[in-house]
């Protein structure tokens, strides 16, 4: 394992599709939930604790080997928004064609043949750490950070607020990451003696409820 591999992948310039996305950050700016640091910590912490924890625990499971067909049927069914589900499968799709450009594997080949039109981003996430020669926790982190780091950058262009307030919101979950994380890892391992039901389930209502009012704007500065 190589930590400068995990760097690379968790990098916001790999070419994976997710700086047009907000995070649910787009329309939460809009219902008056984002309006500074403060709120954004606190729509971060929501969503961290949230998506954040159900995709680390994807993308560990997927990491460790898990069916990734059995693991995308499980993320199917704990994104209930329709407009996530699409832009989940939609991050899927170009991280897999970042992945299979920069570490060909016969393993990734078959999971781009299985799901044509994209498989769930965390379970692609999870394959192409499995394939870099990463960990279930590296896995899990990138999931994580990915489930915050976007609103926060997202933030910035929306607000225009000061980057170094959005940076230090990141830098203050950190703590309660490594908790997230360690719980994702956790789940993940039980997979084999509980199946794929056993992972997390935990949901934000007003998250998804915010992705599809967010999806039938006419003009959007995000995809999501």
């Amino acid at each position: 394992m190589s930590r400068a591999t995990l760097l690379v992948l968790a990098d916001g310039r790999f070419p994976a599709g997710g700086h047009a996305h907000s995070g649910g950050a787009e329309a939460a700016v809009k219902a008056g939930l984002i309006t500074g640091a403060e709120g954004l910590e606190a729509f971060c912490r929501g969503r961290l604790h949230t998506a954040g924890l159900v995709s680390a625990s994807l993308a560990a499971a997927a990491a460790l080997g898990v069916d990734p067909v059995e693991l995308d049927v499980a993320a199917d069914a704990r994104t209930p928004s329709l407009a996530l589900r699409v832009a989940s499968r939609k991050l899927g799709r170009q991280l897999m064609r970042a992945a299979r450009a920069t570490w060909p594997s016969g393993e990734l080949d078959a999971v781009a043949r299985a799901f044509p039109k994209g498989a769930h981003q965390p379970v692609v996430l999870g394959v192409t750490a499995r394939v870099a020669g990463l960990r279930a926790d590296d896995a899990a982190y990138c999931a994580a950070y990915e489930s915050v780091s976007g609103a926060a950058s997202a933030t910035v262009r929306l607000l225009s607020l000061d980057p170094f307030e959005a940076t230090g919101v990141l830098a203050r979950l950190a703590p309660e990451m490594d908790g997230v994380v360690g719980a994702a890892v956790e789940a993940a391992r039980g997979v084999g003696a509980g199946g794929v039901g056993g992972l997390p389930v935990a949901s934000g209502p007003l998250s998804e409820i915010g992705a599809e009012v967010h999806a039938a704007w006419p003009v959007r500065l995000f995809a999501s």
